[in-house]
């Protein structure tokens, strides 16, 4: 256990005992048992959090838990629930996904390929975020060492099988200046992704932790000045610091630019899958259309509650969307939504599965797991909310995670939901 991170307003303690006890994690802890009554928990501290007040609602009669009766010739159990699904064009064994960290420096060379590593080993989806080359480099120059971006690739490669997951890598206007999609799909440790396509590059239009900006990290004097020709610097920490504020460029789009970026995406990467971020913003139904409309083959909504690294604090209490909110706007749809923000157990999941997301991404919890153990930590996780998902899902009667729907989740009648 490296326990080096910490993650304040997060259910740290909570997620990184399920790191350590996998599914043993859903329940309360087993020396309570025979000792104490448990009874409804109390809803979680933030009071406009609509996926934390929504409640999952079973119904009585349930033709679908018949239907799975007559198939399988016996009472079918929670055990027979399906959770594979396609994410993003990618074959993927849960509906999970691990969500972007960027250059964050809580997402260390270590942490960085523990995490890939596991969500290979899982078959899941793995997003590399924006701005790792043009801080990191992309190869050391004597093409010996491996980069962040390159050692996270390389180890989810050999840890996945050919079939499921994939790996998604971000670009935005610095990463586009230093024309990380072309280095990507050209360098041979994309080789065998592409060639089972399970390659994707994600354009980053925005995320939950800083709507409208684009992202903010601390330097130190040398690495600022290592990086200030790519980068807008800002001494906001006082001229004597040691310490500078990264600050890159939000990148600005309009309807029109959206699609035609998505149509350049296409035609000068065929064999990749294209993806689009976006923040939790007012139109993000509008945005979410645009983008699919001009053939991306996933759009994620990342909610206000998301981010792993540095941000304003106004930003993190104020500003943007919450998820729950964001999924209303959108609604269901045939398209392939994704979404992330403060997914850490399974009834959240749920809800936002219930309410049009196709899979949910974890982001600080995944990185609190591998900090906790960077062995296995990601997969007990993974395997506790695999676990809730399956005892929920088959709750209101259903065997696939594909069934859910906005039935099975009662929503705060108080909650504007267009």
């Amino acid at each position: 256990m490296t326990a080096t991170l910490s993650a304040d307003g997060f259910p740290e303690a909570q997620v990184r005992y399920r790191a350590r006890a996998g599914a043993a994690g859903v329940f309360p802890e087993l020396k309570t048992y025979g000792s104490s009554m448990l009874g409804a928990l109390p809803a979680d501290h933030d009071p406009d959090d609509l996926l934390e007040r929504a409640r999952i609602v079973p119904p009585v009669f349930m033709p679908q838990r018949l239907a799975k009766l007559i198939d399988l010739a016996r009472e079918p159990l929670y055990t027979d629930v399906a959770l594979d699904t396609r994410v993003g064009g990618f074959a993927s064994r849960l509906p999970l996904y691990v969500s972007a960290f960027g250059s964050t420096q809580v997402a260390s060379h270590d942490l960085g390929e523990a995490a890939g590593r596991q969500a290979g080993q899982l078959g899941i989806p793995m997003v590399i975020g924006e701005n790792v080359v043009p801080v990191n480099g992309f190869r050391s120059a004597a093409d010996a060492a491996a980069s962040p971006l390159i050692g996270r690739i390389a180890a989810y490669t050999a840890a996945a099988d050919d079939e499921h997951g994939g790996v998604v890598v971000q670009q935005s206007t610095e990463d586009a200046d230093a024309e990380v999609w072309n280095l990507v799909y050209s360098d041979p440790v994309s080789a065998p992704l592409l060639a089972t396509g399970r390659l994707a590059f994600e354009l980053k239009v925005g995320q939950g932790a800083k709507p409208g900006l684009g992202g903010l990290t601390v330097l130190g004097r040398d690495a600022g000045d290592r990086v200030a020709g790519q980068y807008a610097m800002d001494t906001v920490f006082g001229d004597d610091s040691e310490s500078v504020l990264r600050v890159s460029s939000p990148g600005t789009f309009t309807e029109e630019i959206l699609r035609q970026q998505i149509r350049l995406m296409r035609n000068n990467f065929p064999r990749a899958k294209v993806w689009v971020k976006l923040h939790p913003g007012r139109d993000v139904a509008q945005a979410a259309a645009t983008a699919w409309a001009a053939g991306a083959d996933s759009v994620t909504v990342d909610g206000a509650e998301g981010g792993t690294a540095w941000a304003p604090t106004a930003f993190l209490s104020q500003v943007g969307l919450p998820l729950g909110e964001c999924l209303t706007r959108i609604g269901r749809t045939d398209h392939c939504l994704l979404a992330s923000g403060r997914i850490w157990e399974g009834g959240r999941a749920a809800k936002a599965l219930a309410l049009g997301a196709r899979a949910v991404g974890l982001g600080r919890a995944a990185l609190l797991a591998v900090d906790e153990d960077t062995e296995a930590g990601l997969v007990r996780l993974v395997e506790s909310i695999a676990l809730e998902l399956r005892l929920l899902i088959s709750a209101v009667g259903k065997y696939d995670v594909a069934a859910l729907d906005a039935e099975d989740v009662l929503l705060p009648t108080y909650t504007r939901t267009g």
